[in-house]
């Protein structure tokens, strides 16, 4: 292939023939979208809709009240990045790739589908209400995906080929812990695309840092045109132009900053800590977490769970009703304090409990309980934990060359980070009577579990001495 690259246009077109056929709509990061018929089969289901109903970030719109976007525009992006990245890789290397139709559509339908089987509350359902409910969960939005694709394909009948269903679904858990071994007779490549499980440069992620970092006020200079114009498949993986090696490592930089500076922002744990007590309090009642078994019931459930909550009369949903009023009203659980495990302890770090923070009050006129105390640990990394995820990353010099090659961050930058994840412990004291005594206890852990204060500063006196009658 030579050094002249088609550079006509950021994002994939249909052809003039094909766009007849195609729906027309305007996205507010990508701008005109068209959306193919097959695709069109699964967006205009009741199971694909349900996703506008499901906040892409959760409770984060309490904090950042922009972020109200929803797995719906989110999944329609993924769908025409996919559609670019795959459409681009065609033009400047299809003939030695073999890519064709059928490729283009399968690579689609995965970034379109890939989100089908989400909880509400984004990761909220998954990871903290579920664990809590069912002793040794390990159940994953990606895996009720794949079971709520073959529920909308025999609901809806829709016409195709199983072949091609397979690899969408493989395409969808590719880079979680039971993604499938492949042959390597495969186009490898195409699964590096939607969910890349080799070094975690993928759409999915082009889409949610910009619409993300968008909704919520904050500005973005990671630019994942320059990434899609510039990779190339080399040995049957992508790769990426050396020169390009900042604008990947912005890729992960960008997104650990969204991580801490709105995913676990402090006040949206406070809410979610006190939205997963409210959930727990109502599943005797109400029976949510028993949806997660069937695609049939399990599309049934999305973000309006807090209105169920919230308006029902039931004497069984009073503690969760007040817990959801108390968020209403801003009466939110008290943040206490904060540390970042040090750098040397990271490698045994054990998830900090309530139950800590009790053993480490000293005696006194409170007796703190656990159900008074509310922890988060949270852990922000680059996508590989301490691991330096540009290490798994192939790179190449130019359009003409064949060999690929990883790079060492110390022939780039000294400025770069030298460790890769931050594991950070938060306490709340759910009283806020019990602020002084909670902030205390979290210390003297601290004292108990590092021989110092780890925390950058103290509780403020003032929420301290909070007294409430």
């Amino acid at each position: 292939m030579g050094a002249f690259r088609n550079t006509t246009s950021n994002h994939a077109s249909p052809s003039t023939e094909d766009r007849r056929l195609w729906k027309h709509v305007h996205d507010n990061v990508h701008g005109n979208i068209y959306l193919d018929p097959l695709s069109l089969k699964f967006i205009d289901t009741e199971q694909f809709q349900r996703l506008r109903d499901l906040k892409q970030l959760g409770l984060s719109h309490m904090v950042y009240p922009g972020a109200v976007h929803s797995r719906f525009e989110h999944s329609v992006g993924v769908y025409w990045l996919a559609g670019n990245a795959v459409e681009k890789l065609k033009a400047h290397q299809g003939l030695e790739l073999d890519i064709d139709r059928a490729d283009i559509q399968t690579v689609k339908l995965a970034g379109l589908l890939h989100d089908v089987g989400h909880g509400p509350f984004s990761h909220l359902f998954e990871r903290e209400f579920l664990p809590q409910v069912i002793q040794g969960s390990t159940w994953t939005h990606e895996e009720m995906s794949l079971k709520m694709i073959d529920y909308i394909v025999d609901e809806h009948n829709i016409d195709i080929d199983a072949g091609s269903l397979k690899k969408v679904k493989e395409m969808i858990i590719a880079s979680s812990e039971n993604a499938p071994i492949k042959s390597s007779k495969e186009k490898l490549f195409l699964y590096d695309i939607v969910a890349n499980g080799r070094n975690g440069i993928d759409v999915d992620k082009f889409d949610y840092i910009v619409r993300d970092s968008r909704a919520c006020g904050l500005g973005c200079n990671f630019q994942f045109e320059r990434l899609l114009d510039t990779m190339q498949v080399i040995d049957n993986e992508i790769c990426y132009r050396a020169k390009e090696y900042l604008t990947v490592h912005k890729l992960f930089y960008t997104r650990a900053d969204l991580h801490r500076t709105v995913y676990t922002h402090a006040k949206v744990k406070a809410i979610e800590l006190m939205f997963v007590d409210a959930l727990v309090k109502a599943d005797d009642y109400l029976h949510f977490s028993s949806f997660i078994h069937e695609p049939s019931q399990y599309w049934k459930l999305d973000d309006s769970i807090i209105k169920t909550i919230e308006t029902a009369d039931a004497d069984e949903l009073k503690e969760s009703r007040d817990l959801i009023k108390r968020i209403r009203r801003r009466d939110l659980y008290q943040f206490c304090n904060e540390f970042t495990v040090p750098k040397d302890k990271l490698d045994h770090f054990k998830h900090v409990t309530a139950q800590d923070i009790v053993c480490s009050q000293k005696s006194g006129c409170i007796n703190l309980r656990e159900e008074d105390i509310g922890v988060s640990n949270v852990k922000i990394d680059l996508t590989k934990g301490r691991n330096n995820p540009l290490e798994s990353i192939n790179f190449f010099e130019d359009y003409d060359s064949k060999e690929k090659f990883p790079i060492s961050k110390d022939q780039i930058s000294h400025l770069l980070p030298a460790c890769n994840q931050d594991l950070i412990v938060r306490v709340y004291s759910k009283k806020p009577e019990l602020v002084e005594a909670v902030s205390e206890a979290f210390e003297n852990f601290q004292v108990k579990t590092y021989g110092m204060k780890a925390q950058v500063h103290g509780t403020p006196e003032r929420k301290r001495r909070r007294i409430f009658s």
